[in-house]
């Protein structure tokens, strides 16, 4: 999880990018490892070497540097005979140094030191233990010191930077090596990593054709399967699962397929089949109340109870074959429709049938014209200004507009807002379903109606490749109907509809 934070943060996200990234994190720690024990191992070993070379050199040097070796009568000056070029001396007597000097190419020179140096001098014991200590004017210098003959401590050093250059010079040519075989192995890596991967995109690519198919209702086609299914590999077992899954989808789908086919024929055939009986049962109840003989009061109430429920069924089943027409695919006229006319008239009905709202209209100043089947747009704004009307309670002002929004001129837009209750939120999401009624709040079923106005407005809506919207709080309910505009010189295409029962 904290690995998975740090690629999110450094903005890799893909799973190759992981791995590739994940083999030069570790590649690069293994470069770095190697790079330093050989250069720690090298630099120890060169140190060791210099120690041996100190104790080989002895104290000669410094023993010569002495000045009472004059006194004596031991020599007449430094001997520098055997000593390497950089090679150090120092007297240490009771805590002062008297004498310091390193060996040149031809002759010794004298030392200039400070009182840092002089410290670092002092501080070295006679033990003939090697030790490193660094002089302003010499840098770093592994020394050792020895007693002298006259109580001193005589110091022999030698240069440490020839041991440093080496060890850098190392780590140059490591650098080097290792960032070359960072870079080759970047690129190989991650023609690796593609390599071993693209079965595993295989099946991404199938399931994002899944995705994207519209499962919600009608016939689909799904993908072919994905061809990497070798069980003896992650992703062949992967891929073995993600067919097996695909199949059990596409068994249930087909079955879905069937029974929806099997109810959309029955709802289709039993709507068709019903509105005989349903006209003549109507017809027979209007003849009856026609009669000229007396009729008794409670006779004349059901059979007039019989003509109003007969015509309300006759409704719902002119509603469930349109509804059954639509779902079947059948194709809608593609004719030019004026909207303003169609909004005007329905505008009219619904201030007929509701006088007791408050009714504001909102319309252009030149007509709007669509293309589309004029009574399925007719049934569309009818319906919905029967919704407001029926599930307000008097008194609501319900303002219908219609126009072009600014923000996209290729659509139509017909809204019908009203200050009413509004919807309760656990429906909203289902309000365009058939036979969903809004409870509770004035919209309740006790208004009447079948559960299939919003349905139909939705499902010609849709047939003629626009949508319905609603949104809705108490006090403010909008439903806002978008219709694709055409465009001069666009050819004229059949409306189709593409509602699916939900």
């Amino acid at each position: 999880m904290p690995a998975r934070r740090s690629f999110a943060a450094l903005g890799i996200r893909s799973l190759r990018a992981r791995l590739t990234a994940g083999l030069m994190v570790l590649l690069a720690l293994c470069c770095f490892a190697v790079g330093l024990a050989t250069t720690t191992a090298l630099e120890g070993f060169l140190v060791r070497r210099l120690d041996q070379q100190l104790t080989a050199v002895g104290n000669h040097f410094p023993a010569s540097l002495d000045p009472a070796r004059k006194l004596r009568g031991d020599g007449g000056g430094p001997d520098t005979r055997g000593q390497a070029a950089g090679t150090f001396g120092a007297c240490v007597l009771r805590g002062a140094v008297t004498q310091a000097a390193v060996v040149g190419d031809q002759t010794e020179s004298q030392v200039p030191l400070n009182a840092a140096d002089r410290s670092a001098l002092v501080a070295v014991p006679g033990d003939g233990e090697a030790r490193t200590i660094r002089l302003s004017t010499l840098r770093e210098y592994r020394v050792i010191g020895v007693p002298g003959p006259a109580g001193d401590v005589l110091i022999t050093g030698l240069p440490l930077e020839p041991v440093q250059d080496t060890v850098d010079r190392l780590r140059l040519v490591e650098a080097i090596v290792f960032g070359a075989a960072l870079l080759l192995t970047g690129f190989a890596g991650a023609a690796w990593v593609r390599l071993s991967l693209r079965p595993l995109h295989r099946v991404a690519a199938t399931a994002s054709r899944v995705a994207q198919l519209p499962l919600a209702g009608g016939e689909v086609a799904m993908p072919p399967k994905v061809p990497d299914t070798d069980p003896r590999t992650e992703v062949g077992r992967v891929g073995d699962a993600f067919n097996r899954m695909l199949r059990h989808v596409e068994e249930s789908l087909t079955r879905r397929h069937a029974s929806e086919e099997r109810l959309r024929r029955f709802a289709a055939d039993a709507s068709h089949e019903l509105r005989t009986p349903i006209a003549s049962i109507r017809g027979h109840a209007e003849l009856a109340l026609r009669q000229p003989e007396p009729v008794p009061d409670k006779v004349r109430h059901s059979l007039d109870r019989v003509r109003c429920e007969a015509a309300r069924m006759g409704e719902l089943v002119d509603d469930l074959l349109l509804l059954a027409r639509l779902d079947a695919g059948r194709s809608l006229a593609d004719e030019p429709v004026d909207l303003t006319r169609l909004v005007l008239d329905a505008m009219s009905d619904a201030q007929a049938a509701g006088p007791g709202h408050s009714w504001v209209l909102d319309l252009p100043e030149a007509p709007v014209v669509v293309r589309g089947d004029e009574r399925g747009l007719q049934q569309v704004l009818t319906n919905l200004l029967a919704n407001a009307r029926t599930h307000t309670p008097p008194g609501t002002e319900v303002t219908v507009r219609l126009g072009v929004p600014e923000t996209a001129a290729d659509v139509v837009e017909f809204v019908v807002a009203d200050d009413g209750p509004g919807v309760p939120e656990e429906l909203r999401s289902e309000i365009f379903e058939r036979f969903v009624r809004s409870g509770g709040d004035g919209r309740s079923r006790s208004t009447g109606g079948t559960g299939l106005g919003l349905a139909i407005a939705h499902a010609v809506t849709v047939a003629h490749g626009g949508r319905v919207e609603l949104t809705s709080r108490p006090g403010r309910t909008v439903f806002r109907v978008i219709l694709p505009r055409r465009r001069e010189g666009e050819p004229e295409v059949a409306v189709k509809a593409s509602y699916a029962a939900g």
